[in-house]
């Protein structure tokens, strides 16, 4: 009795820190240190919650199951050990049946309860808008750099806009001027539905902090939905070897109020970049050192 009251005034102060310490971490080391949160304020998007919160209760379970593995593995080394004066093989045992069992359940279990909380929230992630969407944008994945079409319906693209991009230019330090690398807009809190295609080979559409990509593939359409929840800028990349300047493979994503995207939009169609961007295209103008296209100099380029 005396030794179980010992282990529970070990315990309850024990359980008390761990309490304490847990309630004091920020909302990005809850998340395993995962990039989308802040201190104060949403996550990135409407599903990076969803997706951080798989990631860190997935690696939770892992570290649990670990632990118990090894706890039983030194204890197995210590309990049955060869003991002073003993010789030879140990008893040898054909099989525990409960064991047996035990090891084939848990870990079917464990997978499929895996496999359940994965798919439900991928089903949720890859839950389309479709009309309800308020934001249409087109992004396009090329060597070595992205596209962007705003707002053109799939019938008529008359009143689309568009931005062309080049891959990122370092200079003679390899210092990258993310000011100079293609841009993507998005206003905050709003349906928004992302097609993805590419001009080339495949890509992958990488926004980092929103915790999710999709591959771009070529005669073959993706599509994302989701809602942009914090105002913000957020780094995103080509996340697949996609040829020699990968790497350089770089866009900047810019999370504004409703107001501020209308007049992004406005600039666009003031510069001239309207249309099918397709018609204005021209892939010569993304070799390195050759600067963006304007609208009217793609445009001549084309033709």
């Amino acid at each position: 009795m005396p030794s179980k009251r010992r282990l529970r005034w070990v315990a309850i102060p024990l359980g008390i820190a761990a309490v304490v310490a847990l309630a004091g971490c920020s909302p990005t080391e809850l998340h395993g240190f995962l990039p989308g949160f802040v201190e104060d304020g949403p996550a990135a998007t409407n599903q990076t919650e969803r997706v951080g919160s798989l990631w860190t209760n997935s690696w939770i379970v892992l570290l649990i199951v670990g632990l118990i593995t090894w706890g039983l593995m030194g204890w197995a080394a210590v309990a049955y050990r060869r003991r002073k004066g003993q010789t030879g093989l140990p008893v040898q045992m054909r099989y525990n049946m409960p064991i047996e069992i035990f090891y084939t359940v848990i870990p079917l279990v464990l997978v499929m309860a895996m496999f359940f909380f994965t798919a439900r929230d991928q089903a949720a992630i890859e839950t389309q808008w479709g009309d309800d969407a308020e934001v249409e944008i087109t992004a396009i994945g090329k060597q070595w750099a992205f596209d962007f079409m705003y707002d053109g319906e799939e019938d008529d693209l008359s009143d689309a806009v568009w931005t062309m991009g080049i891959q990122a230019q370092p200079d003679e330090n390899g210092n990258v001027d993310v000011e100079e690398l293609p841009t993507l807009v998005l206003p905050v809190d709003k349906k928004v539905h992302i097609s993805l295609q590419s001009r080339d080979v495949i890509h992958s559409f990488w926004i980092i902090d929103f915790l999710y990509k999709k591959d771009m593939y070529i005669g073959k359409d993706n599509s994302w939905s989701f809602i942009p929840t914090r105002v913000g800028e957020y780094a995103g990349k080509c996340a697949e070897l996609c040829g020699e300047y990968h790497s350089m493979m770089l866009f900047n994503v810019k999370v504004v109020e409703q107001d501020e995207y209308d007049a992004y939009i406005e600039s666009l169609r003031d510069e001239g970049n309207t249309g099918d961007i397709n018609d204005a295209y021209d892939r010569l103008s993304n070799f390195p050192g050759t600067g963006a296209s304007t609208g009217t100099d793609a445009e001549d380029e084309g033709e």
